[in-house]
This record gives C-alpha cells, structure tokens and sequence, in this order.
C-alpha cells in the first residue's frame, strides 16, 4: 500500500504518518519524488484499514499496490531512481559502464586495466576478489588481497570499485572495501545474503539468477529494500534457455519490461550472457537500443593470459569501439526523443491556439 503526500505536506506530518503506521505493526518507508513524499507500506498480510490514515494532515490518496513487490513497483514510485556513486550515475538519462577484468591476478595487471578503461569512458571499475566458480578446482580469487589491489586502482583513476560478497562471511570485508556491493546471479535467491545487503549503507548491484522470472528478480530486490537500502541497480546478465550456442540468453525483452515495471535503473552484462568476446559488441548496442541505463563488461589487457573468463573479455582496442558505438546510439535515441517532445508540444500549443 502506498500513502501519497500533499505537495506541500511538512516533515512532521510526514513523521506523523510513519508514527501511526508503526504503531499498527506494519513498516513505513519514505519515498521522495520529484513532486511530492509517498510512504510505502509493508508487513501486511492482508488488507490494511485506511481509515487511520485517510484523514490524517498532509495525506492526500492511499493506492493499493497490486503486486507482491511493493518498493520496487514503479506504482510505488513513478520517478525513477538515480543511484548516484561518485561521479557515476546509474538510471534517468545517464550512460554508465563498469568495465574491468573478471577477476583480479595481481596489482599491475589491475591497475593497467583500470588505466585503460579509464581512457575510453568507464565511470566504474569491476573485479572479482572472491570468485564463485562452477569447479571447485578454477581460481577462486585473491580474496583481501585483490580488493586491496581494487582500492589502490581507485586511489590512483579516481574510479569508484564494485566487486562480488559471495556470502555473509565475506560481506563485511567486501563493504570495507568498495564502493558498490556485487549479489551475483548464483546469489540472487540467497535471501540471507540479501537482507545483509538490505543493511549496508553501500549500493547494490543485483543480477538476475540464470534461471529467474522477472518476478522473482523484483521480489529478490525487494529483499533488499525491505531491510531499508533503496540504492540498488539491476543487471540482466543473461538465463539458461535451450540454446547451447552462447553461455546464456542475453534477455533484452527483460529491459524494457522492467523498466516499465520498477523504478530501478537497470543495466545489461553482455559478458556474461554471451561467454564470447566476439558478441559483446553487437549486444551492448542491444541493450543500449532497449533502453538499459548502462552495462557491465569484462576488458582485458591480455585476454589469452586470463585466469578467469578470458574467451568474454574485450580487449582494449574493442572496448574502445563499444563506447564509441553505445555513445553514439544513446545520442541518436536522445535526438528523436528530443524531436518528438518537441513537436509534442508545438501540437499542444497550435490545439490552445486554435
């Protein structure tokens, strides 16, 4: 359920509404829009009595959310939301990449990389400390080490660092580190790990389970939210189908769904999905062309020298060719979306004039 505000309601009738909320056992989350406060409701298991709430000062209308996601619903928040990480902007009409190698081997393989990407426009570096591998017997990652190497990348681009928390165990060390926590899509129905991240103060990046409906993504977000850290960004990063011809499905169906459907900003790792360097290219302009609000792809300075994902990796030469070619259709999108505004309201005002 969602309480709507007046335009002009005051904090303390906002604290007011929360109050009572509470005091019927249920849990108030503010949401501040461009307009106006809206104050989601969770913890019912049926319907709630309005009648507390409907007269209350500053309340304006009361919707019934009709979807088992509550925050993430776009009914709950028309605004999208901006997750802000430094200069880093994920979601309204912000292109960001987060660009890095699968994993991190050592210091001056990192910090070459993180160079490069820097170069050619990536506004966030990734890197696997902690490496969930299907064969226990694959590099697992450098563990500390690799995020204190991720740390000094940082220190020295001025980008901020995302990387992996595989479990509860490793949570606090990756948050010590980084500036975006990672939930991988062998984690997103890990819900002890997602209430853990529901309790950070650091924003999330949650990717869709290989085998995940739409629903079940919301719901795992939801998670998160529920526990109170609304800065989360969606990644569809690719499901199981009956093609063997690609790691995954890239879904690209998915972004302009979930676009539709939650306020979230939502990115796209082409990496993943495909499993081959050769297609990451042609399905990050995909993405880009269905509205996702950045990626997440794997570069290498040395990609046949990878301990891990080598055969995903861009080189830099590609990744250099991928942001000319995703900047240049996000320009054109914004161009005729430009024009269409445009002649939208030349038509509104020849109606009022005639």
């Amino acid at each position: 359920m969602l309480v709507v505000m007046h335009t002009n309601a005051s904090q303390e009738q906002i604290h007011l509404v929360c109050d009572a909320i509470q005091k019927m056992g249920l849990s108030p989350h503010p949401i501040p829009g461009a307009q106006r406060v809206a104050i989601g409701i969770t913890g019912n298991k049926e319907m709630v009595d309005t009648n507390r709430l409907t007269g209350m000062a500053g309340v304006l209308n009361i919707i019934h959310v009709t979807q088992p996601y509550k925050l993430t619903n776009r009914e709950m928040k028309v605004d999208d939301t901006i997750v802000s990480i430094g200069k880093a902007k994920f979601g309204g009409n912000n292109l960001t990449v987060i660009a890095g190698p699968c994993a991190v081997e050592s210091e001056d393989q990192y910090v070459s990389i993180a160079t490069e990407v820097k170069r050619y426009g990536a506004m966030m570096l990734r890197g696997g400390a902690f490496k969930p591998r299907t064969s226990p017997y694959s590099f697992q990652g450098l563990g500390e080490k690799g995020l204190q190497i991720m740390a000094k990348a940082r220190a020295e681009t001025g980008l901020p660092i995302v990387s992996e928390a595989v479990d509860t165990d490793t949570f606090d060390v990756v948050e010590e580190y980084v500036d975006m926590v990672q939930i991988g899509a062998r984690n997103m129905q890990n819900y002890s790990l997602l209430r853990r991240a529901g309790r950070s103060k650091k924003p999330v990046l949650l990717k869709r389970g290989m085998s995940s409906t739409i629903k079940e993504f919301l719901l795992a977000a939801e998670y998160i939210m529920s526990e109170g850290n609304y800065q989360i960004v969606l990644c569809e990063r690719g499901i199981r189908t009956f093609s063997d011809y690609t790691r995954f499905t890239l879904d690209i169906s998915s972004i302009p769904e979930l676009k539709k459907l939650t306020h979230l900003p939502v990115i796209a790792d082409p990496s993943h999905a495909s499993g081959k360097r050769e297609m990451v290219i042609p399905l990050s302009r995909a993405a880009i062309a269905a509205g996702a609000d950045g990626l997440i792809v794997e570069v290498h300075t040395h990609p046949e020298q990878a301990l891990s994902d080598g055969a995903q990796s861009l080189t830099i030469p590609m990744f250099e060719r991928m942001m000319e070619e995703i900047t240049a259709i996000t320009r054109t999108i914004r161009e005729h979306n430009g024009k269409m505004e445009r002649g939208g309201s030349q038509a509104r005002a020849q109606a009022v004039c005639r």
